[in-house]
């Protein structure tokens, strides 16, 4: 096995944000960030003190993780992330990570990206010295944790992604009974991903700790053994994208020990609504400082 700890993330926020912008009006936050969820990329609406972004939290919690090279994957129009994190397209100096920026461009034919896994690979496709090493990649609108971001930094497996207990989530019955399901084998190697399962059929897929596991979209990949899978993915039928779970799960079919399932059991603070910047705010001002300690 070819292990060599990685120092390298990847953020996914070229998405166009839909469902914040769909979402209702919200009495409980202000009208600027009422605004700014209507006009911004959701990580970058202002929830922490001094009206930082969501981003700052997720790159502090990566730098403690021992990460340095970050990769945020934006859109064509994601100019506002240079003006918090660097004009530069690559190598900019931010608090001591130095921070990239591919761009995820959509196809002409369409009007909104092409997906996760289409992400990753323009962004692979755009620094190709990622092929030869191991990265990790996470979505921009959840805030994990500095202990999730370490462990698949320093796991001596190639591929590996964080399964998550259900029952540590603090999100309502109903968003939690719409995360897919994973299914793991007796070792904790992915064997399925089953997708809006029904929660009479949950308790058939508890691992051997008796817990339901689901994935929040973190994921450690070696470069050079993903990269096929991503440039190979499929369109979802259904959704019309090309998501990760389906460039991982062909890896899968052909590796029944592709994948290692990491279990933690966390909350993981989200942002997808206007109703939920009220939530980020609070576990902010609860569990970071006024400050942070770059």
């Amino acid at each position: 096995m070819n292990y060599k700890m990685h120092k390298n993330l990847i953020i996914l926020a070229g998405g166009l944000s839909s469902r914040m912008k769909k979402s209702l009006q919200s009495d409980h936050i202000s009208d600027e960030q009422n605004s700014q969820a209507n006009d911004r990329s959701k990580s970058l609406i202002s929830v922490g003190k001094e009206n930082r972004p969501l981003m700052d939290y997720l790159l502090y919690n990566a730098k403690k993780a021992g990460y340095q090279n970050i990769y945020i994957v934006i859109n064509e129009k994601g100019g506002l992330f240079k003006e918090y994190y660097g004009q530069k397209s690559t190598n900019n100096h931010f608090k001591g990570l130095n921070i990239s920026f591919p761009i995820q461009y959509i196809p002409k034919d369409r009007v909104k990206p092409l997906g996760t896994a289409d992400a990753v690979f323009q962004a692979v496709e755009q620094f190709p010295e990622l092929n030869s090493q191991q990265y990790t990649v996470c979505n921009s609108d959840n805030l994990y944790s500095e202990a999730s971001l370490r462990a698949l930094r320093e796991t001596n497996h190639l591929n590996a992604f964080i399964c998550y207990d259900r029952d540590a989530l603090k999100f309502s019955l109903e968003k939690i009974f719409r995360f897919a399901i994973i299914s793991l084998n007796d070792k904790n190697y992915l064997k399925n991903i089953i997708e809006k399962p029904a929660i009479e059929f949950a308790d058939n897929y508890k691992d051997n700790l008796g817990k339901i596991r689901v994935s929040m979209n973190i994921f450690k990949f070696d470069g050079s053994l993903m990269y096929p899978y991503l440039k190979n993915c499929p369109i979802h039928a259904k959704r019309n994208e090309k998501e990760l779970p389906t460039a991982i799960l062909n890896c899968v079919k052909d590796n029944a020990q592709a994948f290692l399932g990491i279990p933690i059991s966390e909350h993981v603070p989200d942002l997808t609504a206007k109703e939920d910047i009220i939530l980020i705010k609070e576990y902010l001002r609860k569990h970071y400082p006024n400050t942070l300690n770059w």
